[in-house]
């Protein structure tokens, strides 16, 4: 993890994000926080890496979701040198 990235501000972030309950809730905390523009690109990572588990093409990826070839390079280097995040979370979604 970055240490430039552990902050008290980052960590109050967190701590609200943990703090909901649904969808719903997600839905109005993510609109007040983000642009809609953040809320796609972030939406749209996560369906690229989503893509890249499933072992589609760079150009099957880019063709569903819009994404650079770029951001899916990107993409694939955080599944591959990350801190696991995305994994965390695909095995979590898998077991719902």
């Amino acid at each position: 993890m970055n240490d430039k990235l552990r902050t008290p501000s980052v960590d109050h972030l967190f701590d609200a994000i943990l703090s909901l309950k649904d969808r719903d809730e997600c839905y109005k905390f993510f609109e007040d926080v983000c642009t809609v523009n953040e809320l796609l690109s972030l939406s749209q990572r996560f369906e690229v890496a989503r893509m890249l588990t499933e072992h589609k093409t760079y150009l099957e990826i880019a063709d569903k979701t819009g994404a650079s070839t770029a951001t899916i390079s990107r993409v694939n280097r955080s599944l591959t040198y990350g801190n696991d995040g995305y994994s965390i979370v695909f095995d979590r979604i898998k077991e719902n």
